[in-house]
């Protein structure tokens, strides 16, 4: 962690992160709260969940566009756009304006899937291949004390103020994050005229997670993780009501011990990752995260807080492992759409999880929900490590040291360029084929090229350069000038960010 905060650029990019992550929460509450304050209806207050969530199925063409243009001025004039666009919602004063405030939502929910794949983009270009990891572990802690400090704020300015308020203080944050990316000084080459028309783009995002082994499994991973979680959040109320016998307002101390989780899970991720492996250390965050989902069945508040707070753990670990990957073995030119396209795979599967759990609370006792999810959760562990070793964890396509050292005793060992024997890593993945159907088929399969379709790079592990016949066929050859994922000048030693 000191690590990270002692890099001028990452420190001043999770400044960025912080100041809007702070705006954006505040917001999605009060804007679920003013809806129903003005409407008196639940279901129009639920949109607004629905509005904010909608635009990740656009995550692959969103994440295309990110990277035909250069990210930081990108972030940059999005920022300052939503900054424009908030004080539209002073005109919001009845039922009937609230149309208003479901579109400027929609907005913000497009402009959030478009920002996280130009910043993953950005973080391959401004962040050592060796802090990815720590500092996607930070950003994870940053955004939740953010839904642990910032709703807080942001109901009291709605009672106080009223929502307009809030609109106000979450312009106001953009305009500090717009501020924080125009002052990274990050050296970003002006991408190449596109090849291929929009669909194509678009397209590609998805078939390189899948032609990445390692990749593939993992978002595989992410999505069944989120599917998951749809399961078992939805069985949260009936879970505080009929076992707990609390107030629903109780439901929020829950929220609250798992944001907690969240937070300490992002200040270790790093060292865990690196320590574990990306499969490795995803395997025990689905562990963590289904086995305090089954242990919540038990009507005991402090057996329920201990489940809640493993699954503030676990469920974190397994989306840094996932980004952290993707940054990590995607070409710097096409991150923006591989973790858009990620991004859709992993989180679609959750609004549909969570429609199916809340309609099998009504109708089955919520205890067998939760236990479901906990004999599910080894299953998808079990998979994710079933092959011994994986090709992508052999190198990744920016020439850096994978992170994955999960492999079994018997996997190739490096020699002392940090090669390995990548025809032998090769054959060892054709065995993970069927694994990547976790549940009975892949999540990549038939899911829409979709919170970033094109992320920019996954975190990855150490720096280093890897020699092109280590990497095996048909990856991307490192570019003359590139070390690790930083453009350089050939025979530039002292390049900065």
């Amino acid at each position: 962690m000191r690590r990270v905060l002692a890099d001028r650029v990452a420190a001043t990019y999770l400044g960025g992160v912080l100041v809007s992550g702070f705006g954006d929460s505040a917001m999605m509450l009060v804007a679920g709260v003013w809806v129903k304050t003005l409407t008196g209806s639940s279901s129009l207050a639920a949109a607004v969940t629905i509005c904010m969530w909608a635009p990740v199925l656009a995550g692959p063409v969103l994440g295309a566009f990110a990277d035909r243009v250069r990210r930081r001025p990108l972030l940059v004039g999005v920022n300052v756009v939503l900054a424009a666009l908030l004080p539209v919602l002073l005109l919001v004063h009845g039922s009937r304006d609230i149309w208003l405030l479901f579109v400027v939502l929609a907005v913000i929910g497009a402009a959030i899937v478009l920002t996280d794949a130009a910043e993953a983009g950005l973080v391959v270009a401004a962040v050592p291949p060796a802090l990815r990891g720590d500092f996607n572990g930070l950003r994870m802690t940053v955004n939740e004390a953010m839904k642990l400090v910032a709703p807080l704020a942001g109901a009291g300015l709605f009672v106080r103020f009223g929502g307009g308020a809030v609109a106000l203080l979450d312009a106001v944050t953009f305009v500090l994050a717009a501020l924080a990316f125009a002052s990274l000084r990050v050296r970003e080459p002006r991408p190449a005229p596109p090849e291929s028309g929009w669909r194509e783009q678009t397209a590609e995002g998805l078939r390189h997670l899948r032609r990445e082994p390692l990749l593939r499994r993992l978002v595989a991973a992410g999505a069944v993780a989120m599917l998951l979680s749809g399961v078992s959040s939805a069985a949260i109320y009936q879970m505080n009501d009929a076992g707990l016998h609390r107030s629903p307002a109780f439901v929020g101390v829950l929220y609250a011990v798992q944001g907690s989780g969240s937070i300490a899970a992002g200040i270790v991720a790093g060292a865990a990752m690196r320590r574990l492996g990306e499969r490795a250390f995803a395997a025990v965050g689905l562990l963590l995260f289904t086995t305090g989902a089954a242990v919540r069945a038990v009507p005991d508040l402090p057996v329920v807080f201990a489940g809640t707070l493993a699954i503030g753990v676990g469920l974190p670990w397994v989306i840094v492992a996932v980004f952290t990957a993707v940054q990590q073995r995607t070409p710097q030119e096409m991150v923006g759409r591989a973790s858009a396209a990620a991004g859709t795979v992993v989180f679609a599967p959750n609004a549909l999880a969570t429609a199916l759990g809340a309609g099998l609370v009504a109708f089955a006792d919520y205890r067998l929900q939760l236990v479901a999810v906990g004999l599910a959760g080894p299953v998808a562990a079990w998979l994710l490590l079933r092959a011994r070793a994986v090709a992508g964890d052999a190198a990744a396509p920016d020439g850096s040291a994978a992170l994955d050292s999960s492999a079994a005793p018997d996997s190739p060992a490096p020699d002392s360029s940090g090669a390995l024997d990548a025809p032998a890593a090769l054959d060892d993945a054709t065995a993970i084929e069927d694994a990547a159907a976790l549940g009975g088929t892949s999540a990549l399969d038939d899911a829409p090229v979709p919170h970033g379709a094109a992320a920019p790079g996954a975190p990855a592990g150490p720096g280093g350069s890897t020699p092109r016949s280590a990497q095996g066929e048909g990856l991307p050859e490192v570019p003359e000038g590139t070390v690790a994922d930083h453009q350089v000048d050939p025979g530039d030693t002292g390049a900065q960010w």
